[in-house]
């Protein structure tokens, strides 16, 4: 019951919401993994500083700049920048008539990653600001990648892959990168078993596909349930491709990892989705796992997590 209330305020709160102007249409989020790691550390090292910079608003400043390249160097510079007196209306002139584009944009993507969390180890709770997602893959499974993003797939029609494969061990602990409302699971003719996870702020649907035949879920997980980043999910498998459930039609074992941005419902199943090359976020989020096991016959995670950001929520 309690996530079913949860899910009706947040569609209150969203429809309470005065409209001011149109939705982004697209996001074409092209940040190198290189200049996400140096921004991140940026934040977090200036997290209890007077200044605070946070890494959207250096990524707003440098996509201005980059038309949203987003370079090293150009994320370098606007740290500077941003440390010094000036605005980013000073900083801009002309161009910051993009700035609430990409700031919203880059809000959007990564508005969730960065945060205040307590996890617990050894009986000991201590609160930190920091990378709050978890790689979608647990820790101490092997998985490889590479980017693939807008890569042809012809099953069904042709079209672009819309995702990042992950490929791994048949059984492979899947977890959520983010915590969320558990939006959509069960068939789908191309991802085969899936779960689709809304973030807290609606503004993120993580997509997990080709999910493990005859027990691709974990137990007891539902549609409409709460979940936190680093929990159990499913497990990695190769279904899908088929009109008929539980069919393995896919050759390799791996999971199928997606991430759509709604700005506007109306955005959510429709042609023109929002779909984001996640490479570069995964890359970032491979350096930190989420530690599971298997107990009483179902998996949980070894360490509890609170997402300090987000409790008052869920409660």
């Amino acid at each position: 019951m309690k996530r079913w209330i949860f899910f009706a305020l947040l569609v209150a709160v969203a429809l309470s919401v005065p409209v001011s102007a149109e939705p982004i249409k697209w996001v074409d989020f092209a940040i190198p993994y290189e200049s996400l790691q140096y921004a991140m550390q940026v934040d977090i090292e200036t997290a209890e500083q007077e200044k605070h910079i946070s890494w959207i608003d250096i990524f707003a400043l440098a996509g201005c700049r980059t038309g949203g390249k987003c370079g090293l160097a150009s994320v370098k510079k606007a740290v500077a920048d941003l440390g010094g007196e000036k605005t980013p209306q000073q900083l801009l002139g002309d161009l910051y008539r993009y700035y609430d584009y990409y700031h919203t944009a880059y809000e959007a993507v990564l508005g969730g990653l960065l945060g205040n969390f307590a996890i617990e180890v050894n009986g000991e709770v201590k609160p930190v600001y920091g990378l709050k997602a978890f790689s979608p893959i647990a820790a101490g499974y092997s998985y490889r990648h590479c980017s693939d993003f807008g890569n042809q797939r012809n099953f069904g029609f042709a079209r672009r892959h819309l995702g990042h494969d992950m490929m791994g061990a048949l059984g492979t602990p899947i977890v959520a990168v983010e915590g969320g409302v558990v939006e959509a699971m069960g068939w789908n003719r191309y991802g085969g078993w899936r779960i689709g996870i809304r973030s807290f702020d609606s503004k993120r649907y993580y997509y997990y596909a080709h999910l493990q035949k005859d027990k691709p879920f974990l137990e007891n997980l539902n549609v409409g349930d709460i979940v936190q980043p680093g929990d159990v999910i499913g497990f990695m498998g190769r279904s899908g491709y088929s009109d008929r459930e539980n069919v393995n039609n896919i050759e390799t074992v791996h999971l199928h990892f997606g991430m759509q941005l709604v700005f506007d419902e109306s955005q959510k199943e429709c042609n023109s989705e929002i779909w984001i090359d996640v490479y570069p976020i995964v890359r970032l989020l491979s350096q930190h796992r989420s530690s599971v096991e298997r107990k009483e016959e179902t998996w949980v995670r070894k360490y509890s997590f609170v997402d300090l950001d987000t409790e008052n929520l869920v409660e």
